[in-house]
């Protein structure tokens, strides 16, 4: 079967003003989080807690909670969006996933890692290397940087 990723991924100002925030509040630890939005347009960064334990392996290794991520995709379906991949850093290092990262990604993924100097998207596609994604930034009044309140 061929595998097909997106040609570029699009980020809402907003959605990136708060994937630069939730990495500096990380600090020396990795910072993660969900990308929402329709279809390769992130327009939500939802941001999540690192549970890696041990908690001291945390600078180097990151864990969503399953439920935050069921959460995330119930309140991105109800808005017709979807979950798109993942966001975490590397605060110590480049933007280029780890053989840790790609063990531990569902293929086909998007991986975004936020290195020290700069931003990179990844595809991580089934049995072959990970391929590095052009994207940009539009600012948009579509866009919704804020992670919302949980649906009731």
């Amino acid at each position: 079967m061929t595998q097909s990723w997106p040609e570029r991924i699009v980020f809402g100002r907003k959605a990136l003003t708060v994937a630069d925030r939730l990495v500096a509040a990380a600090g020396a630890n990795e910072a993660c989080g969900l990308l929402l939005g329709p279809r390769w347009r992130v327009d939500l960064v939802w941001p999540c807690r690192n549970i890696w334990l041990p908690a001291e392996d945390r600078p180097r290794r990151f864990a969503i909670d399953p439920r935050e991520q069921l959460l995330a995709q119930k309140w991105a379906r109800l808005r017709g969006w979807e979950v798109l991949g993942s966001l975490h850093s590397h605060p110590g290092g480049e933007p280029v996933p780890s053989a840790t990262d790609r063990a531990l990604a569902v293929p086909p993924a998007l991986l975004v890692i936020q290195g020290v100097a700069e931003m990179a998207c990844w595809w991580l596609p089934e049995e072959a290397p990970p391929r590095r994604l052009v994207w940009r930034m539009e600012d948009s009044q579509a866009s919704c940087g804020t992670r919302p309140h949980a649906p009731s």
